[in-house]
């Protein structure tokens, strides 16, 4: 009798979706970078010929990315733990979008998402949700205490990773929020309420 796959065995990328990942990181990067720079469409091309620029797209690469790819790790470890077959597959449209928005003031940061096959339990679905959004908030906490002694790219991983939270949470269209309240209304209340109190919050101070 042959002895079942481990989790790390069983957990593996393909080329596409390596690709998809590597995209929506830079351009999710350079979406954070815009907000946060306050880059316009008047300003953006003597902006993105600068130093500054390549200081600031490192950070966001650093604290958006990480924070984005973590995001979706966490879903797709979770799936492959529930048996499926799981990928991250970007969304261009909402890629555009979002790099687009960084330009007009505002973020929508739904870059792609993981797609999963086989059968699962409303509470397996809940959980694969669950996850992200969870994992971001571990990261904010992570970064907390170095953003209380006012190192910048601690603050903006603090603020980032409260915003991908609580945006997720979200009970609408293809987000977290949606499945987690589908499985369960108090888990749902017990981790939205705090994340997008949060985000509200990071969103005063960005």
């Amino acid at each position: 009798m042959s002895r079942p796959q481990s989790l790390a065995s069983r957990l593996t990328f393909g080329t596409e979706e390596l690709k998809d990942l590597l995209l929506a990181w830079v351009a999710l990067g350079v979406a954070f970078t815009f907000f946060y720079e306050r880059v316009t469409a008047t300003s953006i091309a003597a902006f993105v010929g600068s130093q500054a620029f390549l200081v600031a797209l490192a950070a966001s690469l650093l604290t958006a990315g990480i924070g984005f790819l973590l995001h979706e790790l966490a879903h797709k470890v979770v799936a492959v733990h529930y048996g499926q077959i799981a990928a991250f597959r970007a969304d261009y449209g909402m890629l555009a979008l979002a790099v687009l928005g960084g330009l007009a003031g505002f973020l929508f940061a739904a870059p792609g998402a993981v797609v999963h096959r086989g059968r699962l339990t409303e509470r397996q679905n809940g959980l694969i949700a669950l996850a992200g959004p969870v994992t971001n908030l571990v990261l904010a906490v992570i970064f907390a205490p170095l953003a209380v002694l006012g190192i910048d790219l601690a603050w903006r991983g603090l603020s980032i990773n409260l915003l991908l939270a609580g945006f997720n949470m979200l009970p609408v269209g293809p987000l977290d929020g949606k499945s987690v309240l589908s499985w369960s209304k108090l888990v749902y209340v017990l981790v939205a309420a705090p994340s997008v109190l949060l985000a509200a919050a990071a969103l005063l101070y960005v």
